[in-house]
């Protein structure tokens, strides 16, 4: 068995070669960014945390018909999972208001978007992954039309699988980001990961509305127990799913 190279390190995983070109080691890391990584810091046991939960809505999705790039779990928090070329848009679902959302349209926290908001942002850290509209899609020929309504019809699927699950959990699903890629084949697979890094997450136990925030949120806007929060999202998941 050859040694795996380190492929890529991005903010929150480092990928790795394995023995099998189309097949790549995801090793989930404890490190924390915000604000376009203006911010950072660590989070404790974010790595199997994240990794844990993504593993489990992965295969959660999968049995449901949504093709991910997950394919097994050998190390807590390391996954294994097919080579894609990631298409560089960031699909982001809003069910509540919250974030840049609120900022920029005069909204207030937790107004209800019926139906849920599906929003295209272009992955470029560089110009700070701008909010795109569809000309500039058409414009930037990130994806095609196609493409850009499949991934829109997909991620209305996962939104609405995850907010059953969520719900049984007693967590509202705010908002999430997803990412996308395409195997060699062409065909469009969920990538990356779902977790309280990338999704808001509330407590549909608590009303305080600091307290009620169980995702990066907490890291961003200090208000502190971070690592609890995680913790209480990851028991609550394996618990119901």
């Amino acid at each position: 068995m050859s040694q795996p190279r380190k492929l890529y390190e991005g903010k929150a995983k480092i990928l790795y070669s394995t023995d099998d070109p189309e097949i790549l080691l995801s090793e989930f890391k404890d490190d924390a960014t915000a604000f376009n990584a203006a911010k950072r810091g660590q989070i404790a046991r974010k790595g199997e945390i994240n990794c844990t939960i993504s593993t489990r809505l992965f295969q959660q999705l999968e049995t449901l018909g949504v093709p991910t790039h997950w394919i097994e779990t050998p190390q807590p928090t390391q996954m294994r999972v097919k080579r894609v070329q990631i298409i560089p848009l960031e699909v982001v679902v809003r069910n509540l208001a919250a974030g840049s959302l609120c900022r920029q349209t005069g909204l207030s926290l937790g107004t209800p978007i019926t139906p849920p908001l599906v929003e295209f942002f272009y992955k470029n850290d560089e110009l700070g992954d701008p909010l795109l509209t569809d000309d500039r899609l058409r414009l930037l020929n990130l994806a095609t039309p196609e493409e850009i309504e499949q991934l829109r019809e997909m991620a209305l699927t996962i939104n609405a699988h995850l907010q059953t699950v969520l719900t049984r959990c007693q967590i509202t699903l705010v908002d999430f980001k997803l990412e996308f890629g395409k195997l060699a084949d062409g065909t469009l697979v969920l990538a990356d990961e779902i977790s309280p890094d990338t999704c808001r997450l509330w407590d549909c136990l608590e009303d305080d509305p600091q307290r009620r925030v169980l995702d990066k949120d907490r890291f961003r806007q200090d208000l502190g127990h971070v690592e609890d929060a995680y913790e209480q999202v990851l028991t609550r998941i394996l618990e119901q799913v």
